[in-house]
């Protein structure tokens, strides 16, 4: 097994079972952790600004593709068509009794169908370097946390039993451990898939990161907790420049 194959796939196992931990505390102290969650949604625009202005643009540059530009103009139209489809999930559907309310099983298929792409762009990203796949990682990683807070919120809502709603959101997070499989076995039969995907990657998380995180930030209008969350912000970019330093 190459080095690539070892860490996308420590990687994602990891980020599965990081899911489960966290689930797990936020079923035992929910209110807490909601407290916390504008830090976490801060941290995650610092990653992801910072791991695509650091790491992914540069290195797709690198290979000098012509279809670069078009590729992250791609990443900001897939991720936009796939909020389209989250969006529709929430549409009013009626509850029928004590019944498990559809909008949950429509979000269990679009978090894993998430999970799959979160794996396929770290696997990608590991076949380009190590740093790259650390840092798109801990990218990953640090939008991954408010984001299954979310999904946890609305498989309880839906009406799935607390026991039932953490397994069934574990089981979604392996899917990336099934991304990160595809990616690497596809990318070292087609060498230019890490040059396709990187773009597409650093698409994405512009569009995650300005469209859907940075308005949620602008929520909150306390100056103290702003001020927060631009050190948080600050801290995010700061572990993509880390990540650079450190392996230099």
């Amino acid at each position: 097994m190459t080095p690539a194959w070892s860490y996308a796939l420590a990687s994602v196992i990891g980020l599965s079972g990081v899911s489960l931990i966290g689930i797990t505390l936020i079923s035992s102290n929910r209110t807490r952790v909601q407290q916390f969650v504008f830090i976490m949604v801060s941290l995650a625009v610092g990653a992801m600004f910072g791991d695509t202005f650091i790491h992914l643009l540069p290195e797709s540059f690198r290979s000098a593709s012509s279809l670069t530009p078009f590729y992250i103009l791609a990443g900001i139209l897939i991720f936009f068509l796939l909020e389209k489809f989250l969006l529709w999930r929430h549409e009013h559907i009626p509850h029928y009794g004590n019944c498990v309310h559809p909008v949950g099983y429509m979000n269990l298929v679009a978090d894993g169908l998430h999970n799959f792409i979160d794996g396929l762009l770290i696997g990608s990203s590991y076949l380009v370097s190590l740093p790259v796949g650390l840092a798109t990682t801990l990218a990953v990683l640090l939008h991954e946390i408010p984001q299954e807070i979310g999904d946890f919120g609305v498989l309880l809502h839906a009406g799935f039993p607390p026991t039932q709603a953490i397994w069934l959101n574990f089981l979604s997070a392996l899917l990336a451990i099934v991304g990160a499989l595809t990616a690497l076995i596809t990318g070292e039969i087609v060498k230019t898939v890490p040059e396709a995907i990187l773009p597409l990657t650093a698409g994405g998380f512009i569009y995650i990161a300005g469209s859907d995180l940075v308005p949620e930030l602008h929520k909150e209008r306390d100056a103290a907790k702003s001020v927060v969350q631009l050190l948080a912000i600050g801290a995010g970019i700061g572990l993509m420049w880390l990540l650079t330093l450190i392996h230099s």
